[in-house]
Formats: C-alpha cells, sequence, structure tokens
C-alpha cells in the first residue's frame, strides 16, 4: 500500500493509538511541509507536526504522542499541527489529544462559519476568513472576483493547531517566514496566532487594491462615451463579491479588539501590542470596503442617469420627427377628403402649391429642432 493510502487508513481510525500508528509511518520516509504550495500533498489531512522550543524546530523523536508528552513534561515549547479539510474520524484521536471542546472541534470540521474568538478553559479557539482575489482578463456580469475560504485556529499553551478549508491560504509559507525569526517564535503559540491574523488581514488588503482596479475599470466605461450602454451586471456582479469580502473582513473587528486588549492566559502580553497593529490593517480593509461600496452605488447611479438622459434624447428625436411627419400627414389627409368641391382641386398649379408649401414647413420645423438640439 501507498504512503498516502496508509495515512488515510489509519488517520480514519482515531483516538490516540491511531495517532501513533500515523507518525510511525510517517518516520518511514523524509518529513516534508506539505502545506507549502509547490509541494505534493500525501492524500491525507495531515498537512506537518512540527516542535518548536526556543523558537526553533526540533527533531521529531517518536511520534505525535510522544513529542506532546514531552514538550509538556519539560514545559519548553509547543507543537503546531496543520490540518487541511480533516473529516470528523481523522480528527477525533487528535481532538482527544489535545483535550479539545466538541463544539469547537465540529466548527473546526464542518467549516463556513463567522470569523470569531472564543474560549474553552485553557484552550483558544479563532476562525478567520481567507480571501482571494480571482485572476480574470476581463470583468463579465458572472466573473467571480473574491473566493474565500477558512482557517481555524485552536491555541493552548504548548500546542497550535490549524485547519484550513478552502483551495487557497496556505501556511507553509508563514510558517517558514516564523522559523526565520526564532526569536519571535519563542513568545510561544500566540506568536503563531498573531502571524496568522497578520497574514489574513494583509491578503484582505492585497485583495482590496486588485478589486478597486475593477471598480476603477468600470467607473472609466460608464462615464465614457457610450457609458449609457455599458453592462449594469458588471456593476452588480462587483457589489455581490464586495458582500462577500464584507462578511470575511467586518466581523474579524471584536476578535482582534479582543485579543489586543483583554487579557488571555494563552496570549502573551507582549503579542497584544503586535495584534493592535493587525487591528488598525483591518480597520484599514473595512474603510476601503465602504468607500467602494458607496463607490458603486454612486457608478450604478450615474449609469441609471445616464441612461434615463439617452432615452430622453431618443424620446425628443421621435417627437421632432413625428411633428415634421404630422404636416404632410395632415395635409395629405385635408385634401384626400371625397368632396366634389373643393379649393385649388381643378388649378392647374395647384399640386405643385401644396407639395412647396409641405416641403417649406418640413424645412422650417428641421430648422428649429436641429437649433434646440432635439435633432
Amino acid at each position: 500500500m501507498s504512503m498516502a493510502g496508509n495515512l488515510r487508513k489509519v488517520t480514519s481510525l482515531g483516538g490516540v493509538g491511531g495517532l501513533r500508528r500515523v507518525a510511525r509511518l510517517a518516520r518511514r520516509r523524509p518529513r516534508v511541509d506539505l502545506s507549502h504550495p509547490a509541494r505534493s500533498p500525501l492524500g491525507s489531512s495531515v498537512v506537518n507536526c512540527v516542535a518548536y522550543r526556543d523558537g526553533v524546530r526540533t527533531p521529531m523523536r517518536g511520534d505525535l504522542v510522544d513529542v506532546v508528552e514531552r514538550v509538556r513534561k519539560h514545559r519548553e515549547g509547543f507543537v503546531w499541527l496543520g490540518l487541511h479539510e480533516p473529516t470528523d474520524r481523522e480528527f477525533a484521536g487528535i481532538a482527544e489529544l489535545f483535550d479539545l471542546h466538541p463544539l469547537a472541534v465540529e466548527d473546526a470540521v464542518e467549516a463556513h462559519q463567522r470569523p470569531k474568538l472564543e474560549r474553552y478553559g485553557e484552550t483558544l479557539f479563532a476562525v478567520f476568513k481567507t480571501v482571494c482575489y480571482v485572476e480574470h482578463e476581463e470583468l463579465t456580469a458572472t466573473s467571480e472576483v473574491v473566493d474565500t475560504g477558512e482557517i481555524m485556529v485552536f491555541v493552548g499553551h504548548d500546542f497550535v493547531i490549524t485547519v484550513r478549508h478552502g483551495r487557497h491560504g496556505s501556511l507553509g509559507p508563514l510558517r517558514e517566514e516564523l522559523e526565520s525569526d526564532p526569536q519571535q517564535l519563542a513568545k510561544g503559540p500566540s506568536a503563531v496566532l498573531h502571524a496568522i491574523a497578520d497574514h489574513v488581514v494583509d491578503d484582505y488588503l492585497t485583495v482590496t487594491d486588485s478589486v478597486q482596479l475593477d471598480i476603477e475599470q468600470v467607473e472609466t466605461d460608464v462615464f465614457a462615451q457610450d457609458g449609457a450602454r455599458a453592462d449594469p451586471g458588471r456593476i452588480y456582479q462587483l457589489k455581490r463579491e464586495l458582500l462577500e469580502l464584507k462578511r470575511a473582513v467586518v466581523p474579524l473587528s471584536r476578535p482582534l479588539e479582543d485579543l489586543a486588549t483583554r487579557p488571555i492566559r494563552v496570549v502573551d502580553p507582549e503579542i497584544q501590542a503586535y495584534f493592535r497593529d493587525v487591528s488598525d490593517h483591518l480597520l484599514r480593509a473595512k474603510e476601503q470596503i465602504a468607500a467602494f461600496d458607496e463607490l458603486l452605488n454612486s457608478i450604478l447611479q450615474a449609469h441609471l442617469a445616464q441612461v434615463t438622459v439617452a432615452q430622453n434624447e431618443d424620446m425628443r428625436k421621435i417627437t421632432a420627427w413625428a411633428a415634421i411627419i404630422a404636416v404632410p400627414t395632415m395635409v395629405c389627409g385635408v385634401y384626400g377628403m371625397n368632396f366634389d368641391h373643393m379649393p385649388e382641386l381643378h388649378w392647374r398649379y395647384g399640386y405643385g402649391m401644396v407639395i412647396g408649401v409641405i416641403s417649406v414647413a418640413c424645412l422650417s420645423l428641421y430648422r428649429m429642432f436641429r437649433r434646440t438640439g432635439w435633432l
């Protein structure tokens, strides 16, 4: 059986014993950081498991249970376990080992949660909505602009468990960046929580900058010479995608405020200052989203006003031509009546005179409408 098959089989067993067998199988081959997008997954929800001491990665001697017991015995360092879209059975053994609350475990497995921060005893549970800008050659009424995912983080005194949902939001580069700064990583699991929050909020700012370019393009098209013919579906699509981004950004304000101001046992007091900086960045993202929403409303109203003006211009042209056509219609209607005695019926120059009167009247009306801008 392949390594991927072994991992899928034993992780489905659940319990601490199953975790020991997973670790033994993993030791048969070099450990790799599967959370990095450039590396190949093994087909298991377990992305990586690393132990840190004084901010430095330590060798994994023994299985996961042994490592956790050793960390807790010496009361030094912590374990960072990363997972991607685990199932209930795959997560059962991990929840038992780290004594995670069933409600938090259910949220982590099911996903589709609002950004939040909850405390269960000595464990902190945080939910972050990740966002990614979807590249497209041309914005249409059906273009996907923002793709969302989730990162759930369990934080204890000696462990960090990250559960990722979605096609993006890899934490591999973030792990490597943290490992390059042992002094920060030595502050414990709360340093990892801050790094994840900072990474997520930085992505918000990156996505808002990209969305701004789409809004500017739509604005340019609407206020172009033929702006009345611009597709309003693109404006509505941007508003829908902006709403998706808003659902990820706005609810995160309260959790970050709690992390920055309220004393929490598992959060190092020195890290709280860093959370205040993340909260400031989030405020900037919220302000940009609110400004974009107002701008899109203004663009939509401007487009509707342009359509109304264009319709009024068309109606004026139609009315002007109807007035011009009314002259020969009226004259021809009069002379189309079947009376025996009518003026000019038997006059030699009557036909020419009527055509001349019609032509002069129509030309006069045409020149008048041209001067007034109706034609």
